[in-house]
Parts: C-alpha cells; structure tokens; sequence
C-alpha cells in the first residue's frame, strides 16, 4: 500500500468513497493543487469557511493579540477583547444587549445553551425538569448528549446507549411529517404543543430547533408562520425557544440570522459557531436575551456551566474580530445579488436528470439527487473544477444529495464558474446514466 495512505488510514476522521487532493495554496474561494490545477471550494469547507481563507483582517487581529498575551483566564484576567467580540457580536446580529457565553465549538455551544435554559427555567418557573426537545430532522453537535438528544439518523448512537433520550416532534419538512401528498404548513407546530403537554410543561425546559434545516436533510425552509407559531406555543407554555444558528448564522442563508427571514420568531437563546469562527478558529457563542439573562445569577440558579479551558481565549477572540471585520467590510447588496443568482440557477436544476428537489436561501442550497447518483455527480463537478458537500439523507429510503454553500466571499466570476460546474456535472450524469 502506499505509504500515505497507510498512515491516512491511521487518522481517525471523515473520509469519503473519492480520492482526497493535496493542496498548496489559496486563491480567493480557490484551492491550488499539486498538480497545477485548482479546484473551488463549493461548500465552505464544512460550511464554515465564510469569508474565504488567508483574510489579513483576520490576520492583523490575531498578531495584535498575540503579541500582548496570548492566554488569560477570564476569571483572573481582565476580558476586554472578549468583551469587545461580545458588543460587536451582539450588534452584528440585531440582539445588541444580549448576554454572550463563549466556548470552543458549536457541539459545546449546544451544550451550555441547553444548561444556561435548564438554569433559567429553574429560577423563573421552578420547573421539576430539563427536558430538551429537539425535532426528527435535526443534528445539533457531536457529543455523546447531543448526538442522543437529536434526529440525525446517520450518526444517532444506538438505543442502548442513547441516554434515554431522543427527538420528539415531526420535523415540518415531507421526509418526516407525511401530509399524504399536503405540503407541511404553520399548523405542524401543533406537533410541538402535543410533545411540551404530553412531557407535563413543568418538565420542559427548551425547544432546540435549526429555523433553517442544515445537513441533515438537506437545506430545508420552514413553512411561512411556522417559526412564529413555534414561539407562540412555547411562551404560553414558559418553554424557552433555543436557535440552533451554529450553520446558518452571520449571513449564511442571506441575513444576519436565519430567523430573520420572517417577523414574530425572536429566540430566547441562540447558538453560533460556523461562520463566527470561518474556519479560523473552533469557537461557539451562545446569545442569551436581557429579559431573562438576569435569572442565570438568581439565588435559586446553579451555577453556570463550564464552558472549557480554551473557552473565551483572547487569540480566539481576535480571530472572530477580524471575521467580523470581513463581513462589515463586504458589499452586501453585490452579495445579495450573488445568492439570487445562485439560488436560480440551483432551483433551474430541479427535474433535470439526476436532480429531484433543491431548496435554500442565500449561500446554502440542498441539491437532492437521485439514489445511487450522489458520487457519480460529485465526481462529475470535481472533475469540472469544483468540490461539494454531501447531506445526510431523511425519509424512507433515505434521500441523496449534496449541499451547496459557497464562501459569501466569492465573486461574480466564481459563482458563474460554480454554476456551470454542477450544470455539467448533472448533465454528463443524466447523458451517462
């Protein structure tokens, strides 16, 4: 065997059934290759990589720090730039006098989210419970409690070891809430109403909901009406409402949050990650509203959670800057422009040869594509010059497809260029099929 791919075989990561390439360098949303050729990068890396790579934003905010220090516990050392990603953070996504808990990643922001509304919910209503109720088509990080908590079958643990737990109400997409051929609308939040009251409210703590579906499923958009229905139901109830943002967050489908995409669905908490580190940094933020961010410090409160000994670290923390200076800086309404663009062309594909459905907003499409047709497509694009991230499917059988999500960097030329790769890709399937 050659000699890297048995060392490959003894790191114990993601692989996938094409050859992995090597690179040498960056160019915009483009990656160089040992051979000479390049190659763009049409899902962010794991659609994290938000305002390209080598950005000297970035750079420039991480060399400051890391000449003054490059460690200080929080609790010992004055947090000042942490403070100053919390003002800007806040202000960048409309929630300017939110309460920011920092941690290292969007799994461990999940996490704390879930205790920060356990503690909450405890010293505001004196629930007798923690319960986190998440949907069918859901994926909310990957540890051993997330992994358990939420929907994503691919990489659900087994029962055995699920920790009791699992989701609890219907998606209101078609794979998991089958209307016999009614498409889903406002009304399947009613599922979330029958899941809090058979639970007993004094037991629920949450909602933990994604308000635009990721990867697993594929991209998909919530009814009009739903996400507000959703915290209608649960503030009757005093059920906090939890935005799994960690994808979608800081432009990726198009606005600041994808909650912003529709009036009257304002969360109590909301997690970040993806697109606040860019592939910079592993960090995740979880944003609590001022109503209720006081009851964490309420005499009947635990304490808060541990967040990490990397949590809140100042070079992170620089790097997220320069990653908020990137996304100030951009031409939002080019950008705007650039994701219509995109997303006609990506719905133009829908009927033709491989393509079943897509669906998205902004930076972020799910092309779903016929079974047994998903690598034959990937090869196809990566041959014409782009690469592609696959979705975990739903549904029985489970769907196929790949996600769309360009760098919000990308240029006119590079979305043109990543338009007439999928194009071909999905033709010479369709012809060679």
């Amino acid at each position: 065997m050659d000699q890297y791919l048995a060392r490959r075989e003894r790191l114990l990561t993601s692989s996938r059934p094409l050859p992995d390439f090597e690179v040498t360098g960056i160019d915009g949303a483009w990656l160089l290759r040992a051979d000479g050729s390049r190659i763009f990068d049409g899902s962010s890396g794991l659609l994290c990589v938000n305002v390209g790579q080598s950005s000297l934003k970035v750079f420039a905010r991480i060399e400051e720090q890391y000449f003054r220090y490059s460690f200080g516990g929080a609790a010992v050392v004055q947090p000042r730039i942490q403070m100053e990603l919390m003002d800007r953070l806040c202000h960048a996504v409309g929630r300017p006098q939110d309460s920011v808990a920092l941690t290292t990643c969007g799994t461990l922001g999940v996490e704390v989210a879930v205790g920060l509304a356990r503690n909450i919910t405890r010293a505001r209503d004196g629930k007798h419970r923690g319960d986190i109720l998440t949907s069918t088509l859901s994926y909310h990080g990957n540890s051993a409690l997330t992994l358990a908590l939420a929907g994503n079958h691919a990489r659900r643990p087994r029962a055995e070891d699920a920790l009791g737990l699992g989701p609890s109400y219907p998606a209101p997409y078609p794979p998991t809430h089958d209307h016999a051929g009614r498409s889903c609308d406002a009304a399947c939040a009613d599922e979330i109403a029958k899941a809090i009251d058979n639970r007993g409210t004094q037991n629920v703590a949450a909602v933990l909901i994604e308000p635009v579906n990721g990867t697993t499923g594929g991209a998909y958009v919530p009814p009009d009406g739903y996400l507000r229905r959703v915290s209608e139901i649960c503030r009757e109830r005093n059920v906090l409402v939890i935005h799994d943002e960690v994808l979608t967050g800081l432009w990726r489908t198009g606005t600041p949050l994808a909650s912003h995409h529709w009036d009257g669905c304002e969360p109590d908490i909301v997690i970040l990650s993806k697109g606040l580190g860019a592939g910079y940094t592993s960090v995740g933020a979880v944003l609590v509203a001022p109503e209720i961010a006081p009851l964490l410090t309420h005499k009947d409160a635990d304490p808060l959670p541990a967040m990490g000994t990397m949590a809140a670290h100042p070079l992170m923390a620089a790097a997220c800057l320069g990653v908020l200076d990137e996304l100030e800086s951009m031409d939002h309404s080019a950008f705007t422009a650039r994701a219509q663009r995109l997303g006609t062309a990506m719905k133009n594909l829908t009927g033709h040869g491989p393509v079943r459905d897509v669906r998205g907003l902004g930076f972020l499409y799910g092309i779903e594509v016929t079974p047994g047709l998903l690598w034959p497509v990937l090869k196809a694009a990566e041959e014409r010059g782009v690469f592609l991230y696959p979705f975990t499917g739903a549904g029985h059988p489970k769907s196929e497809g790949f996600v769309v999500a360009p760098p919000l960097t990308a240029t006119d030329e590079d979305v043109e260029a990543l338009i007439a790769a999928i194009s071909g890709a999905v033709t010479h399937v369709n012809v060679n099929t």
